[in-house]
């Protein structure tokens, strides 16, 4: 059994996805970030970066104590490496997908991610950045949509790279892009889209999503945490 610290952000929805795609048995406990609670002690045992999501493996490959996991990419690897699936065994594929995951982690989840926010959340609108961000995001779609060319799914055969991926390319309206400039990557992005496992993986998330305008408290929680936020000694 896996249990699941989630909220249904992207990085929240790839777990869900590999967990879906897998046929893993989960248990999400809600990690409300806009109420602070991936500051909770017992949270912070298993994510020391504040962050979700989060899992903690009760029955690890091999027996033993569980296991906790944190960071989006590690909870993937771990997971791929623990069913055998969705990551290949051969050197090449094997470095093909990790190349791909870790591009999804370093580059487009964190320019994806700075460009919500000056776009949709900063109190001041920032030209600049606003404009840095969307270019940067435009630049990494281009990027997968040339790899996407001869390739039906991100590193070859369906794989973590895909789950890493794709719920950063579903808010693109919101990130300013529009997917039919990039035919390939439209087409990949509506084969992700419909299957079954991860229209389940978003259907478990529907209960969290936040239906209302993010509060000014909210906004307090989530832009404004410096050091103190994670106890320090």
């Amino acid at each position: 059994m896996i249990d699941l610290y989630y909220w249904p952000t992207p990085n929240g929805h790839k777990i869900t996805i590999f967990l879906e795609e897998a046929g893993i048995a989960y248990n999400i406990h809600p990690v409300n970030i806009g109420k602070g609670e991936q500051f909770a002690s017992g949270f912070l045992k298993i994510a020391p970066n504040n962050r979700m999501p989060a899992i903690v493996d009760t029955d690890p490959k091999g027996g033993g104590a569980p296991i906790s996991v944190f960071e989006s990419g590690a909870i993937l690897l771990y997971l791929a490496e623990k069913t055998g699936k969705f990551l290949p065994n051969g050197l090449r594929d094997r470095t093909r997908v990790s190349e791909w995951l870790f591009w999804q982690i370093a580059g487009l989840g964190p320019m994806a991610g700075q460009n919500g926010h000056f776009s949709l959340y900063a109190p001041e609108k920032i030209q600049y950045a606003i404009d840095r961000y969307v270019n940067e995001t435009n630049r990494l779609y281009g990027v997968l949509d040339k790899q996407l060319t001869d390739n039906q799914f991100v590193a070859g055969d369906y794989s973590i790279a895909d789950m890493a991926s794709y719920p950063w390319i579903v808010p693109w309206r919101r990130h300013g892009q529009n997917l039919d400039d990039f035919p390939n990557l439209k087409r990949w992005f509506e084969t992700i889209r419909a299957r079954p496992a991860v229209i389940r993986a978003y259907a478990a998330g529907e209960p969290w999503v936040q239906k209302q305008p993010i509060t000014e408290e909210a906004r307090k929680v989530l832009f404004g945490q410096t050091a103190a936020a994670v106890g320090r000694g």
